[in-house]
């Protein structure tokens, strides 16, 4: 069986700094922007990632 298409890969742009993460998110659950609170290296800190276009 073929997977399902639902499931897209995103990447998550730091607020402080020019660091991404990548992840992935059900584009038919959640259709709006992600925004999460994660670790980043260059600061040293959590800080927000929002999701990139």
């Amino acid at each position: 069986m073929a997977k399902s298409q639902a499931r897209e890969t995103i990447k998550l742009r730091s607020t402080e700094s020019p660091y991404i993460y990548t992840t992935s998110k059900n584009k038919r659950n959640t259709t709006e922007r992600l925004q999460i609170k994660k670790y980043d290296p260059i600061v040293k800190k959590h800080v927000d990632f929002k999701e990139q276009k």
